[in-house]
């Protein structure tokens, strides 16, 4: 994979190979949050799943996955 950026990482690599890094990202993430992407046979195109403390959480809306907003916590 090439990172493109800090902590951004791209590259085009097998199924089996996505689930071995997405399972070390999810041992290894503590208060960190992640996003992974790929392509899928869905209508979109791709898929994805996140991980960590985001606002941003994936939500099934009729078979299309988007993306809702938890609400800030005020102090």
């Amino acid at each position: 994979m090439l990172e493109v950026r800090a902590g951004v990482y791209v590259g085009n690599y097998s199924a089996r190979t996505r689930i071995c890094i997405w399972e070390d990202v999810v041992t290894w993430i503590e208060d960190g949050d992640a996003v992974m992407a790929w392509t899928a046979p869905t209508d979109q195109g791709f898929d994805f799943a996140t991980v960590g403390k985001n606002r941003r959480m994936p939500a099934d809306f009729d078979g299309l996955k988007l993306v809702s907003f938890h609400p800030i916590k005020s102090v």
